[in-house]
């Protein structure tokens, strides 16, 4: 399904300038129709899998418990 720049902003939780701005520069891939730029909803998913993976591993990251304490004495 194709959207306008505007609606990709507000699914990404992004400005429409910065989405604008990802656009031209071909960060994002977009179509223009002689009237506006339509992108692609689909290509957004493969993104919003790895921000979930990022998250799921950095949670994991925290709950781990840290490993004692080796208490290194140093004798002089």
């Amino acid at each position: 399904m194709y959207i306008t720049i505007p609606k990709a902003a507000e699914h990404l939780g992004m400005p429409v300038e910065q989405v604008t701005k990802y656009v031209l520069e071909g960060r994002i891939r977009a179509v223009y129709d002689g009237e506006q730029f339509m992108i692609n909803q689909d290509q957004f998913e493969l993104y919003f899998d790895q921000l979930e993976i990022a998250k799921q591993q950095l949670t994991e990251w925290l709950n781990e418990p840290l490993p004692p304490d080796r208490d290194i004495k140093d004798e002089d």
